[in-house]
C-alpha cells in the first residue's frame, strides 16, 4: 500500500497542478477525495474527509500527477460525485478516534458470539468504527450467500449504533489482518497488491513447482499470488523446450525424462530408471524425436550414429597433432650432450673425468679389430675370475670390445680419428703405460691434495715433514 511517487521532486507548473488527494483507511482501503482549499499537505498527514453517513479520519497516501495515473487505472471519473477534504486533523478529532478504535476488538468478540447464536456460516473478519462514532462495518467471508437480516438488528440493538456488512474475500482478508510470508517480508497483499488475479496450478506446473498444496498455498488459504509475478518469463522460454510424450528410444534402453532446466534449456533424461542421469540439450532431443519417429533408434543420447564418434576421435588426433608441430617449432632446440658408451670401464663413476682419453677411442678399436679380423688362440686375452666385478650395464655398447684391449687404442696404426687429435699426449701415454695396472685397481688422476688442518700437527707419514 506505499507508493513512491518518482514525480515529486519534478518542477510541474501550480497551474496544472492536480488537486484530487488519495487518502488512505484501516485494511489498505483508499479512496480520493478533492482538495478544495488547497491545503498544504504532505504524505502521512491526517486528515478529516466526508463520507455520506458524517466524516472520517484518513492518512494522506499520495497526491500529484500519479493520482491522476492511478484513477485512470482504477477507472474512476474526475466528477463531482467525488467528496471533498474539510481540514487537517488535529488533537481533538484524534482523541475521538481513537476512542472509537478501542471499541473494535470488543465488539468483534461479541458480534462472532452472536453469529454463533444464529448459526449463520460466515467468519466475522474485522470491524472498522468510523471516526465520528456513528457507524460500524463488518467484514466477514462466507463461501455461499447469507441471510443477515435478523443479525444486524440484533448487532445494532447490541451496540446502539448504524451497521453495515460487507463480504470480502480470502485474500483481502489476509490482507486486512497482515502476517509475514514464507519469503520473510510482509505480505504482498497487505502491502502493495490491490487486484487480485486468480491463480491457477497450471502456473505451478509451467514453472516445474511441486503440485503440494501446503506449500503453494498461502496464509488465507488460497494459492499465492507470487506464483502469476515470473509465468510470463517461463511462459516465452518454455516455447523452445519439445514435449516428451514418451520415452526416447536408444540402443542402450529407452530413455525417460526426468527433470528439464527452462532458462538453461538442458533435460535430464536416465535409462530403466536408474539413479544416473544424462543431461543433454533441447536441440539434441528433437534429433532423437525426428530419429524415432522413422522408427530408427539412436546409439547414445549424447551422439548420433557410431560413425559420429570416430569423426571426433579423427578430429582430436589431428587436433593434438597440430599442436604437438606448433610446440616442437616453438621450443628451442638443445644439444645433445654426448654419452659415454661404457661407464664402467674404468671402474668407479666419480673417476670417468680422468679417464676420458681411454674411453673415446672405443669405436675406433673396434673399427680396427673388424678390420684386421679374428686374432689368433693365443692371442686372446684372458678372462677375468670375478665376472660380476666389472659388468658393463649396457652389453650392447661394449659389442666387439674387450677390457685389455681398450688402453691399447692409442698405440694402434693409424691413430685416433681426426676430432681427437685435440687431446694431449701425456694422459693417453700415461694411461697406455698402466694398462696392467688400471685394468687391476684404476688409480684417480689430477686429484687434489689438500693442506692440512692449521689445528693440527704435522704428518709424520709424510715425506715432506721429516
Amino acid at each position: 500500500m506505499n507508493v513512491f511517487d518518482w514525480l515529486s521532486h519534478m518542477g510541474i507548473p501550480e497551474v496544472d497542478n492536480f488537486d484530487i488527494v488519495e487518502v488512505k483507511f484501516k485494511g489498505g482501503r483508499k479512496e480520493y477525495f478533492r482538495n478544495v482549499d488547497f491545503l498544504a499537505l504532505n504524505t502521512g498527514d491526517p486528515v478529516v474527509v466526508d463520507v455520506p453517513s458524517g466524516h472520517h479520519i484518513g492518512y494522506v497516501s499520495l497526491q500529484g500527477e500519479l493520482v491522476r495515473l492511478q484513477m485512470q487505472k482504477r477507472k474512476i471519473r474526475n466528477d463531482d460525485e467525488i467528496l471533498r477534504i474539510y481540514r487537517v486533523a488535529n488533537q481533538k478529532d484524534m482523541e475521538k478516534w481513537g476512542e472509537a478504535q478501542n471499541r473494535e476488538i470488543p465488539t468483534l468478540y461479541r458480534c462472532r458470539q452472536i453469529v454463533e447464536e444464529f448459526g449463520l456460516k460466515m467468519k466475522m473478519s474485522d470491524v472498522e468504527y468510523q471516526a465520528d462514532n456513528s457507524k460500524a462495518t463488518f467484514y466477514y467471508s462466507a463461501d455461499d450467500r447469507v441471510d443477515f437480516r435478523e443479525l444486524i438488528k440484533a448487532l445494532a440493538g447490541e451496540f446502539r449504533i448504524r451497521v453495515e456488512m460487507r463480504q470480502i474475500s480470502l485474500r483481502q482478508e489476509a490482507g486486512r489482518l497482515g502476517g509475514i510470508g514464507v519469503c520473510g517480508r510482509e505480505l504482498c497483499c497487505s502491502t502493495w497488491l490491490v487486484d487480485f488475479k486468480n491463480v491457477s496450478t497450471s502456473a505451478a506446473r509451467y514453472q516445474n513447482l511441486s503440485l503440494n498444496p501446503g506449500k503453494l498455498s498461502g496464509q488465507c488459504g488460497r494459492l499465492k499470488c507470487c506464483l502469476n509475478y515470473e509465468l510470463d518469463t517461463y511462459m516465452d522460454a518454455i516455447k523452445d523446450i519439445p514435449s516428451i510424450d514418451r520415452p526416447l528410444q536408444t540402443e542402450s534402453g529407452p530413455a525417460k525424462l526426468q527433470k528439464t532446466d527452462i532458462f538453461r534449456k538442458l533435460m535430464w533424461f536416465s535409462y530403466n530408471n536408474d539413479n544416473d542421469w544424462h543431461s543433454i540439450t533441447c536441440e539434441r532431443v528433437k534429433e532423437i524425436l525426428e530419429i524415432n519417429e522413422k522408427g530408427k533408434k539412436v546409439f547414445t543420447l549424447q551422439y548420433n550414429e557410431a560413425s559420429e564418434i570416430e569423426d571426433l576421435a579423427a578430429k582430436s588426433t589431428r587436433e593434438l597433432e597440430l599442436l604437438d608441430k606448433k610446440f616442437a617449432s616453438s621450443s628451442p632446440k638443445r644439444k645433445k650432450k654426448p654419452r659415454p658408451q661404457n661407464r664402467n670401464s674404468g671402474g668407479n663413476r666419480n673417476q670417468q673425468g680422468s679417464n676420458k682419453p681411454d674411453s673415446k677411442p672405443n669405436k675406433p678399436e673396434a673399427q680396427q679389430n673388424a678390420n684386421q679380423g679374428p686374432r689368433p688362440a693365443g692371442d686372446q686375452p684372458k678372462k677375468r675370475r670375478n665376472k660380476n666385478r666389472n659388468k658393463p650395464r649396457n652389453p650392447e655398447a661394449n659389442v666387439g670390445q674387450t677390457p685389455a684391449a681398450q688402453p691399447q687404442q692409442p698405440k694402434a696404426k693409424g691413430g685416433p680419428p681426426k676430432r681427437q687429435n685435440v687431446q694431449k699426449p701425456k694422459p693417453a701415454e700415461g694411461n697406455a703405460g698402466n694398462a696392467s695396472t688400471n685394468d687391476a685397481k684404476p688409480k684417480p688422476q689430477g686429484k687434489k691434495r689438500f693442506p692440512p688442518r692449521k689445528n693440527q700437527g704435522p704428518n709424520p707419514n709424510k715425506p715432506g715433514n721429516e
